[in-house]
């Protein structure tokens, strides 16, 4: 289909942006790599009459670890993050994560700060950056705050994102431990039918600390103490992966639709878990 009639712009500075979406109001949106926001626009779900591209805006983008701290900036490419030598070092989940979303040429334009932003929950980026306990820095016309990922989702496309604020990075600790992202899909390019984000330290033979975010399961990613208490201070054995497969499955909420019925969900969802699990304790 083709969208409804919009103006579109192309500002050079933060300021330039900030501007337009004080003047526009509800009825502008930004755009960073397209891979959201114009396939609803062709569908008609999203109108849009202001269109602003951060193409042009310098300092958006880049990989920066230092210290033990990793940054991520908005208009990073999924590419860039399968690129990066150095985040692949420092947070390898992060590669073995952009590397199931969509296809190549997708990767090549989505972003990170799209992935994060705009609250589907069907993206790949939400559950693993809170899994990573990762950071979401705004800039508005207030100034900048920073918004932790495990508070900034509150219902499907519903942010803490104020209207006339952009997304400009991510940041958080360099993780330790094993780590598996594992993905159950339809078809390669599609979003997961189940996804599960997992970190795991070790302490001798038990689990030390663990971390553990579910994709598509509920309208906004889950991130499961729950499932993660169930670990800790076991043998990570198939009692333990028993009962964190249960905490998680009371932490969800998946709804049917064409990816299959809430039954098919929750076993996709627990398979997809238990193998995670399975592929961080061996890597921690």
């Amino acid at each position: 289909m083709i969208p409804a009639a919009f103006e579109y712009y192309r500002p050079t500075d933060m300021a330039g942006v900030i501007a337009l979406l004080q003047e526009h109001g509800d009825d502008a949106r930004v755009i960073a790599g397209g891979h959201s926001l114009i396939p609803m626009m062709k569908l008609r779900m999203a109108d849009v009459p202001h269109l602003i591209d951060l193409q042009a805006i310098d300092g958006l983008s880049g990989i920066t670890v230092s210290d033990g701290a990793v940054r991520i900036g908005a208009m990073t490419t999924q590419h860039d993050i399968i690129a990066s030598a150095e985040l692949a070092a420092a947070a390898p989940i992060m590669q073995e994560a952009a590397l199931q979303i969509a296809d190549p040429q997708v990767r090549y334009m989505g972003t990170v700060g799209g992935n994060v932003a705009n609250g589907d929950p069907g993206n790949d980026m939400p559950g693993l950056m809170q899994c990573l306990d990762a950071q979401f820095h705004l800039t508005g016309p207030d100034g900048d705050r920073t918004v932790e990922a495990r508070d900034f989702y509150e219902a499907a496309y519903m942010t803490d994102r104020e209207d006339e604020e952009v997304l400009v990075a991510v940041t958080f600790a360099a993780p330790s431990g094993g780590y598996a992202y594992e993905k159950q899909k339809r078809k390669i390019g599609d979003y997961a039918t189940a996804a599960a984000a997992v970190q795991i330290t070790k302490d001798g033979g038990t689990v030390a600390s663990a971390s553990i975010a579910m994709t598509n399961l509920s309208d906004t990613p889950v991130w499961s103490e729950a499932t993660a208490d169930a670990l800790v201070g076991t043998d990570c054995g198939d009692a333990a992966v028993k009962a964190a497969i249960a905490a998680m499955l009371g932490d969800i909420d998946p709804t049917e639709d064409n990816r299959g019925p809430v039954a098919f969900k929750r076993h996709a969802a627990g398979i997809v878990l238990g193998r995670a699990i399975a592929r961080a304790w061996s890597r921690a």
